[in-house]
């Protein structure tokens, strides 16, 4: 059983006074997966026995006190395509996933790249989308507001939204081709020289969700780093690709 010390610290607080919503995103501990996939490996495609990644949701399920059979990912392909969800099922081609659906629960993957989960009061729906830099130059956050709106009538106003842990913009150095993709705002040079840059994906992905119309107080970053905090989360870069994967979800719990 999962001890609720272990999700903390990755326990968006600006969800905390939503009836019945679920909104988190994973940490590496409390789960059975072992090195250098320890523990809680939620990832099917990274090389961990299918026993072990079944028996971490299983943990995961029961310490939410929902099904894991009703938790919905999708293979994530670096693009924008964004999913309306309306039963379990794992799909694919997806970096997105929507539903307004009592009882399913969306979910990204990631180890570096940044979840975001969105949440709309009103209507109840919810989505998470996955935002590494591909994501973020393709303005998914945006879109998958955009979405809701489209298959829910979801308004900005009424939603809130978390960007979550991934990998700084104190860690994330990229190259010139990369960097062009992005304002300026978003880049700093980095001190290794020849031209790299430091990307702030935090802050790109915030900005889309408030230019698509939520209010800044009802946007909320996490603070944490994946390559950073190496007790706490996985990170692609910092463990050269053989690593585990966090998975943020939101849904909304059946009354």
């Amino acid at each position: 059983m999962l001890h609720p010390s272990i999700i903390e610290p990755a326990y968006p607080s600006i969800f905390h006074n939503v009836p019945n919503l679920v909104a988190i995103q994973t940490t590496r501990s409390g789960g059975v997966s072992v090195a250098p996939l320890d523990s809680l490996n939620l990832g099917s495609h990274v090389g961990d026995d299918p026993a072990h990644v079944r028996e971490n949701y299983r943990r995961l399920g029961e310490f939410l006190g929902i099904d894991a059979e009703s938790i919905v990912t999708t293979g994530q392909v670096h693009g924008t395509e964004i999913a309306v969800v309306t039963a379990p099922g794992r799909l694919d081609g997806y970096d997105a996933l929507i539903t307004n659906v009592r009882g399913v629960f969306v979910g990204i993957l990631t180890a570096d790249c940044y979840p975001i989960l969105i949440h709309d009061r009103r209507t109840g729906a919810s989505g998470a989308a996955h935002a590494g830099w591909q994501g973020a130059a393709g303005r998914i956050a945006e879109k998958s507001v955009q979405a809701m709106r489209d298959a829910f009538g979801t308004r900005p106003e009424d939603c809130l939204a978390w960007v979550g842990t991934g990998i700084s913009g104190e860690r994330y150095e990229i190259g010139g081709e990369v960097a062009a993709r992005f304002d300026k705002r978003y880049l700093k040079p980095s001190p290794t020289g020849e031209g790299r840059q430091l990307l702030d994906l935090s802050a790109a992905n915030r900005d889309q969700l408030l230019e698509a119309g939520i209010p800044p107080s009802q946007v909320q970053c996490s603070e944490y780093c994946s390559f950073r905090d190496a007790d706490r989360f996985y990170s692609y870069r910092r463990d050269n690709g053989k690593t585990g994967r966090m998975l943020a979800l939101v849904g909304v719990r059946e009354a």
